[in-house]
């Protein structure tokens, strides 16, 4: 079953034993992740990684860029807001680098359980949490030490830190359930999520929200209650996109190549896009919608006031994901390739 988990993550076959019309492009093996970006509040940087170079590339707001050598293969990356470390997550050297923003430089390696994958900061705590492959272990970094421990906590595809409630969330591929972890205590609690093969998470007050990849529907879980109630959107709901302020959802569905809006818990409409949609990234000032499908090359931006594709970026070398800056609102192609970003004009 692990196997199957892995055919999920292909770049450009991600769904394959479902799906049988993702057959444009050669496949080019590669985990997608969620987690190929992030963003500084303090400096205004974009953080990409660029796995091609064993690399974490630093955008400033000017559109200059400086190049981070890190472990092998990194493939994620996350910060700490609170105190200006950045963390990349090294698949190839079974690693995460510690990266000074002051000085622009990996200041540490904190060796992990196995092959790490995802990662998840929680800054008023000052911990850093990665899932290992083909591991039951996850790895928590503390902050402020680098000092690292190995807890059981069930494998992982994705992880989700809630700060409000001192939780954090685990999600498995090939599981119906979410792990809650009280990182406290270390005690875990299994959530139910509505279907088997989960990939997508996102967060709003207390309502999680799980993709079902292999149905047409997501999961809504009550974070109190523990109840989850399952809603419809497009075939095979693979990432979102959250609108803090609003609430409102933005949901890629796959095997159709469509967005569906959620707002108030209810789907409101669909847009056809790019075929595969794989990634999102929210302008919410702009009312921009960023939407990439690595298998076409492509880079689709919906209006989400007038729910239309207004420009189609194509001839992009796989861009798995788009890292976009509040503070210039500049997108740019994360990809899975050579050239490591495209900027977005």
């Amino acid at each position: 079953m692990r196997l199957l988990k892995l055919c999920v993550a292909l770049l450009a076959l991600p769904f394959a034993q479902v799906s049988s019309v993702a057959q444009a492009t050669a496949p080019r093996a590669g985990l997608i992740n969620r987690a190929a970006t992030a963003f500084s509040e303090k400096t205004g940087k974009l953080y990409l990684v660029d796995s091609e170079h064993d690399s974490v590339i630093a955008l400033s707001p000017s559109g200059s860029s400086q190049t981070i050598k890190v472990g092998s293969r990194p493939v994620a990356v996350a910060i700490n807001q609170n105190t200006g470390r950045v963390y990349a997550v090294n698949a190839g050297s079974r690693s995460v680098s510690v990266i000074d923003e002051a000085s622009g430089s990996a200041i540490a390696s904190v060796p992990t359980a196995a092959r790490p994958y995802a990662i998840a900061v929680d800054p008023s705590a000052n911990r850093v949490y990665v899932s290992n492959t083909f591991s039951n272990m996850l790895t928590v970094i503390d902050g402020e030490t680098n000092h690292a421990e190995n807890i059981p906590t069930g494998s992982a595809d994705a992880i989700l830190v809630d700060s409000d409630r001192h939780r954090v969330y685990l999600l498995g591929y090939e599981s119906d359930m979410i792990t809650e972890l009280n990182p406290r205590t270390g005690a875990t609690v299994k959530l139910p999520a509505g279907a088997m093969h989960l990939w997508g998470m996102a967060r709003s007050g207390q309502t999680l929200y799980v993709s079902h990849v292999q149905e047409h529907t997501i999961g809504a879980i009550d974070l109190e209650s523990h109840q989850v109630r399952t809603l419809p959107v497009g075939a095979m709901p693979c990432a979102f996109a959250l609108d803090a302020d609003t609430g409102d959802l933005y949901i890629a569905n796959y095997a159709d190549g469509t967005i569906t809006f959620l707002q108030k818990a209810m789907a409101t409409s669909t847009v056809k896009v790019s075929p595969w949609p794989q990634a999102l990234a929210l302008d919410s000032a702009g009312h921009r919608l960023y939407v990439a499908s690595p298998q076409q090359g492509t880079v689709s931006v919906v209006d989400t006031q007038t729910r239309k594709v207004i420009r189609t970026f194509r001839d992009l070398d796989h861009p798995y994901a788009v890292a976009f800056s509040p503070v210039t609102h500049r997108a740019y192609a994360v990809n899975q390739g050579k050239i490591a970003f495209t900027p977005l004009k």
